[in-house]
């Protein structure tokens, strides 16, 4: 069977080697932005609403050192949505001129720098709560921007890192720390605030930030070639697999040819689509517990991990599997991306339009709750990693642009299921799964139909379009 835009397999090294390494360090990074950036989620509750009389000589001194140990401040409730919502905006900015910023300068110190300045903020954040809510949205606007680069700069660094057969696998491993993040907030935010304060949490995370970054600076290169750690069969390995997609030359953006591209267009929708499905599974997973199982506050923190988790899981098996299929010539690279795609919005939308129906049975919610929020992250192994097989030298920017429409799916999903549920109590999950459900279909079937994997012509080494 002929494959598109691949090379004839080599024999790579082993598993354990550098490429798997640095695919793990950013994972780690993608946890630790992530554990940075909704830590406040959890800790918002112990933060604030407090109506004990502060100053009162009747306070016993075990309340006082508990409210020294945990701070509470009294916020409105639409002061603590700007400061919750202040990260996201700050993350959404930054999107499209990093995407270009990143082809042009080096990576590892975009990456140091704003990964440094994110977990000095998180140190940051517990001073700047107590001198007022203005310095803490601020700060956590600014740590927003941080995290932004680290998130996207990094898809530059698979465009001379990751071979076309190993694409799926090292992009899976890093991207799925941006849903074990999440998890590990659930499970240890709240024992933190309990046992040391809230203000700890932001300077564990923080000081992990740090270390981190540390062991970044000093690990990663921009190019195999450069590294002095690496052997010498896996730098021959990765640069003769990228010897016809990777040039030393940053010619200009083809803007145009992109915009009139129809496989960019489906990779931007099904980003769209990825998103809608992600935000409102991890938005709104508590809110549906609370309403459907009614269970205490600890039951609810631990199921509502449980959909991170897993999605975490299927993220890492969706690389494996799509490569399996490259490297065995099972099917081609564009069958591979479409398969994973379909999987990634059938699965949710069906599993989500069962789960009104499933109240009466505890279990069968929680399962299809967590198969719901999880299969979603099928898709990164088909239209998520799909630019890098269209277009390897413009990854970073397209993968910031069709990012940056996904995530405006994901701020309309969560909007608009807040209205849904404030006007419609009685049927607003139905009608939200049924709204989820069709997105999915529709964003699936443009998909099937203008997606691709072969290098476009706009995108190969002979041609320089310009504006």
């Amino acid at each position: 069977m002929q494959m598109d835009n691949q090379l004839p397999p080599q024999k790579a090294p082993g598993f354990c080697s550098f490429r798997y390494g640095l695919s793990f360090l950013l994972h780690c990074c993608n946890v630790i932005i992530m554990a940075q950036r909704t830590c406040l989620n959890l800790t918002m509750v112990v933060m604030v609403n407090s109506t004990d009389p502060h100053g009162l000589p009747n306070i016993s001194t075990k309340k006082l050192l508990d409210n020294i140990k945990n701070p509470v401040y009294n916020w409105s409730p639409d002061i603590q949505g700007i400061i919750l919502s202040s990260t996201f905006y700050g993350f959404v900015i930054v999107q499209v001129p990093i995407g270009y910023f990143s082809r042009i300068y080096s990576i590892k110190k975009i990456i140091g720098f704003a990964l440094c300045l994110s977990s000095v903020l998180s140190l940051l954040i517990p001073p700047a709560a107590g001198i007022g809510e203005a310095w803490l949205i601020v700060c956590r606007t600014v740590q927003g921007v941080a995290q932004g680069i680290v998130a996207t700069a990094q898809s530059e660094i698979y465009v001379k890192w990751a071979p076309p057969l190993e694409r799926g696998r090292l992009t899976s491993m890093s991207a799925s720390g941006f849903l074990l993040g999440p998890f590990i907030v659930l499970v240890v935010t709240g024992v933190i605030c309990e046992s040391l304060g809230w203000p700890m949490v932001f300077y564990i995370f923080g000081a992990c930030g740090c270390a981190l970054c540390l062991l970044w600076l000093f690990l990663f290169y921009d190019d195999p070639k450069d590294h002095p750690c690496i052997s010498i069969s896996e730098k021959e390995y990765i640069t003769s697999s990228l010897v016809q997609q990777v040039s030393s030359s940053r010619p200009s953006l083809p803007i145009k040819a992109m915009l009139k591209s129809l496989p960019v267009w489906a990779i931007a929708i099904g980003s769209f689509t990825f998103f809608w499905s992600n935000n409102i599974m991890t938005v709104y997973t508590p809110i549906f517990i609370d309403s459907m199982l009614h269970v205490n506050i600890k039951q609810n923190g631990f199921l509502s991990s449980l959909p991170n988790l897993f999605a975490c899981i299927c993220g890492i098996l969706a690389g494996h599997l799509s490569d399996f299929f490259l490297a065995r010539n099972i099917l081609s690279v564009t069958a591979v991306r479409k398969l994973f795609t379909a999987a990634g919005c059938l699965l949710p939308a069906t599993f989500g339009v069962c789960l009104p129906y499933l109240s009466s049975s505890f279990y069968g919610t929680v399962i299809f709750l967590i198969l719901a929020g999880a299969t979603s992250s099928f898709s990164l192994g088909g239209a998520l990693i799909n630019g890098l097989d269209i277009a390897p030298r413009y990854f970073g920017f397209i993968k910031a642009c069709t990012n940056l429409i996904g995530m405006i799916g994901g701020l309309i999903s969560s909007t608009l299921t807040g209205l849904i549920l404030n006007q419609d109590p009685e049927s607003a999950w139905f009608k939200t799964f049924i709204l989820m459900a069709a997105i999915n279909v529709i964003g699936l079937i443009f998909y099937l139909i203008a997606g691709e994997a072969e290098i476009q012509d706009w995108a190969k080494e002979k041609q320089h379009t310009r504006l």
